[in-house]
C-alpha cells in the first residue's frame, strides 16, 4: 500500500486533534462520527470544519462500512472500546486505541483476540512510549549505571476538576486510575521491565466507586519496590514525573509524558551529575509515523494489545487492592 494512511475518527472526541496534527504527510483523516445521530450531527460537522476533515458520515457503523478508509482512530469513552475496536477489526479496519486500551484486563483480551483473528494491527495509543526519551530512559536504566535497582516511582497528577467530565463517570468506566494512572502504571512497568504484584493501594473517591486520587505500592520478583500515585483532582496539582532509584545512582525525569513541551533528565551517580535533553519531535507525531510503519511495513507494535493487557492487569488488580471494583461490570456494560 502506498500513499496517505486514510484513518476515520469515531466521534468527535476533544482528544483527538492532539493526536493528528504533527503527521499530516503521513496520514489523511476523514469521518468523524456523531455518537448517537441524529442527536450530535452539528457537533461532528463543526469538528469536521475546524480540523480540515473531508467528510463527517452519519453514524459508527458506516464509517466501518467505508471502504476508503484504511485505519480507525477510537477515542471513545473507556467503556465503549471494546465493542467498537472489535468491530472496527472485523470490518478489517486497522485500530489505534486511545489508553486506557479497555474497561478491563478481560475486554483487553477480547480485543487482542480480535486482532490476532483479523490479521489487522491493534495499537494502544501511549504515545509518550513512541518519543526517544521514553527509550533513553530505558537505556539509562538497564545500562547498570545506577546499580542494583530498589524503587521506582512514577506519578501523574494534573487538575481537571471538571463536573460531568467523561473521566469520572463509573457507567463511562472512569476514574483518575484508568486516566493519568494509566499513564503511571504503563512507565513504572517499562522502567522495571517486568510486571508488578500490588502490595497496597489507596484511593479518594470523586463519587460511588470513581477514584480521584491513587496511590499504589508494588512488588517486584527480584526484590525491588514501586510506587505509583495519580491524580485528576487531589492537593497535588501537577506532578509529571519519574524517579529510578538503585544501589549506585538515581534516574529522574520531569515531564515524561509530553517532552515536547518540556522535560528534564536527570541522573545522579559515581560519575557525578548530568542533566539531558533528549531531542525529537511530538510524542504524537512518532506514535502516528510508528502506527503507519506498522500498517504499511508490518513493523513490530511497540504499545501492543499484549502490553495493553499487561498495563489493564495492574489497573484491575489496583483497584481491588484499593476496595473498588475494576471498571466494566455489568453496570458499566449496560451503560455502553
Amino acid at each position: 500500500m502506498t500513499g496517505p494512511l486514510r484513518i476515520g475518527i469515531l466521534g468527535a472526541a476533544r482528544i483527538a486533534p492532539m493526536r493528528w496534527w504533527s503527521r499530516r504527510a503521513a496520514w489523511r483523516t476523514t469521518s468523524p462520527s456523531p455518537r448517537s445521530p441524529p442527536a450530535i450531527p452539528a457537533r461532528a460537522a463543526a469538528f469536521a470544519k475546524k480540523h480540515g476533515i473531508p467528510r463527517v458520515l452519519p453514524g459508527y457503523d458506516a464509517l466501518l462500512a467505508d471502504p476508503e478508509l484504511d485505519a480507525i482512530f477510537n477515542p471513545l469513552p473507556n467503556s465503549l472500546h471494546c465493542l467498537w475496536t472489535v468491530r472496527a477489526l472485523e470490518a478489517g479496519k486497522h485500530v489505534l486505541c486511545e489508553k486506557p486500551f479497555a474497561a478491563n484486563a478481560a475486554e483487553a483480551e477480547e480485543m487482542a483476540a480480535a486482532a490476532t483473528r483479523t490479521g489487522r494491527v491493534l495499537m494502544e495509543a501511549f504515545h509518550y512510549r513512541h518519543h526517544p526519551l521514553a527509550a533513553r530512559m530505558i537505556d539509562i536504566v538497564r545500562s547498570g549505571e545506577l546499580g542494583r535497582i530498589r524503587h521506582i516511582e512514577t506519578s501523574m497528577c494534573v487538575p481537571m476538576p471538571l463536573p460531568g467530565n467523561i473521566r469520572y463517570s463509573w457507567a463511562l468506566a472512569g476514574g483518575a486510575t484508568m486516566d493519568t494512572g494509566a499513564y503511571a502504571i504503563h512507565m513504572l512497568r517499562h522502567l522495571a521491565g517486568a510486571e508488578p504484584t500490588v502490595t497496597r493501594a489507596e484511593a479518594r473517591l470523586s463519587s460511588p466507586q470513581v477514584d480521584r486520587w491513587m496511590r499504589a505500592d508494588f512488588g517486584f520478583g527480584d526484590g525491588s519496590t514501586g510506587r505509583m500515585t495519580c491524580a485528576l483532582f487531589s492537593s497535588t496539582l501537577l506532578k509529571i514525573s519519574a524517579t529510578v532509584t538503585g544501589e549506585d545512582g538515581t534516574l529522574h525525569v520531569f515531564n515524561p509524558v509530553l517532552p515536547q513541551l518540556y522535560h528534564r533528565l536527570t541522573v545522579r551517580s559515581r560519575r557525578g551529575k548530568r542533566v539531558e535533553r533528549v531531542p525529537g519531535g511530538t510524542t504524537y507525531g512518532h506514535q502516528l509515523q510508528a502506527f503507519v510503519k506498522s500498517v504499511r511495513e508490518g513493523a513490530p507494535v511497540l504499545t501492543s494489545a499484549q502490553d495493553a493487557i499487561a498495563n489493564m492487569r495492574v489497573i484491575d488488580a489496583v483497584y481491588r487492592a484499593a476496595g473498588l471494583p475494576p471498571r466494566g461490570t455489568e453496570v458499566t456494560r449496560a451503560a455502553a
